[in-house]
């Protein structure tokens, strides 16, 4: 049996390398998050599938902590309470899981982290058009050429890769480089 491996660490760390020209876009998104954080704002997440476990994964290290003690940080994952994504599934449509509790839950000052390896998850597409209705700034990091999310975001990282494996490790780095920011800020 051959095996995959070298080929699969190869393709990821071409992949993560690709990051380093989205260093600018980066520091944005960071300071824009620390910013949102400092103004007593919150951070939404949301994703599905995978993206959905880097949606908790991101609000649940605010929350708690990534690698410091510091202050909790207020953060919520949009797909974390089966309740009500089956409530508005059922009541209004899978398509709106997301714009619903943006509608209910974001206020200007807030930010909306949303991760999509297709871009083309209409759920997601509305919770960017719910949030620029709400005043939420918006960061979109996506996979693939971006999809019809490409332009949507105040903030877009696009990993160019079509293979969603390697979009969702991408995905994670920038999300834990991400963490690592704004805790470097709170712990200062």
């Amino acid at each position: 049996m051959n095996s995959v491996l070298p080929a699969i660490v190869a393709e990821s760390c071409r992949t993560l390398q690709s990051l380093l020209g989205q260093q600018e876009i980066f520091d944005q998104i960071a300071a824009a998050m620390v910013t949102t954080l400092r103004s007593g704002g919150k951070i939404l997440t949301c994703g599905n599938g995978g993206s959905a476990a880097d949606a908790l994964h991101m609000a649940e290290e605010l929350v708690g902590r990534f690698k410091q003690n510091r202050r909790s940080l207020p953060a919520i994952s949009l797909n974390a309470d089966p309740t009500l994504l089956t409530c508005i599934g059922n009541d209004f449509g899978f398509d709106f899981i997301f714009s619903r509790q943006v509608e209910g839950l974001g206020v200007p000052g807030d930010l909306i982290v949303c991760y999509s390896t297709s871009g083309n998850s209409l759920n997601i597409l509305l919770a960017l058009e719910a949030a620029k209705k709400q005043g939420v700034r918006s960061v979109a990091l996506l996979g693939k050429d971006g999809g019809k999310a490409k332009g949507q975001a105040n903030f877009e990282i696009i990993v160019a890769n079509h293979d969603s494996g390697r979009v969702q490790e991408a995905h994670t780095l920038l999300m834990h480089a991400l963490l690592e920011v704004v805790e470097r800020e709170f712990t200062a």
